[in-house]
């Protein structure tokens, strides 16, 4: 793949009991592409993997949410699971990272139980996505529109539903990151909001 998004940092957000594969696919499709990564958390050391039910792989953490300034990355990435993205969305720093992102219009990635991080952010409303099923009524109570797709766009804000979409989520995260930040996101975004 060429290397379409050199220069260009690319936050993971993400912390203990996320989907392995959803952080280790997408990651090295990002730095295929030439993103510098860097993995976000809620504490320092190293959080752990999931195969589903089952542990798996440890992973480094570069930078604690303390340290880490979203002015300084284009671009964000969630992976999911079901324990990595609640943990997120009851935090408060963590929720305000990922509001970060929307408010400047820089694009955003999302999959599996992710959004449940995006609605604690505020920032569903309006906004047609998907997920895994069983949040699709969080995300209709938010004020999102579901779909059941293997990836959606609405305006910089890339979505999917479970590890076998992540080669069209891949391919459709690349394309908004590499697109960059838009003052109409911006506006939708504030749009978002106000409400």
């Amino acid at each position: 793949m060429a290397r379409k998004l050199e220069g260009k940092k690319v936050a993971i957000l993400v912390t203990d009991g996320f989907e392995q594969v959803e952080m280790t696919k997408p990651r090295q499709a990002l730095d295929e592409a030439g993103a510098e990564t860097k993995i976000v958390s809620l504490k320092s050391g190293q959080i752990q993997g999931m195969h589903h039910a089952d542990k798996g792989d440890k992973f480094d953490v570069d930078l604690t949410l303390h340290d880490a300034r979203p002015d300084d990355f284009d671009a964000l990435m969630i992976p999911g699971g079901l324990m990595n993205p609640d943990a997120l969305r009851s935090n408060d720093d963590a929720v305000e990272f990922t509001r970060h992102f929307f408010e400047e219009g820089k694009p955003v990635a999302a999959i599996c139980h992710a959004p449940w991080v995006l609605i604690d952010a505020g920032v569903v409303r309006g906004r047609t996505l998907t997920s895994w099923p069983a949040i699709k009524t969080d995300v209709k109570n938010a004020g999102g529109k579901w779909v059941n797709e293997e990836v959606v766009v609405d305006n910089g804000l890339v979505t999917s539903r479970k590890p076998d979409d992540i080669p069209a989520f891949n391919r459709k995260m690349i394309e908004e990151f590499c697109e960059g930040k838009h003052d109409a996101r911006k506006e939708v975004a504030a749009a978002t909001l106000e409400t």
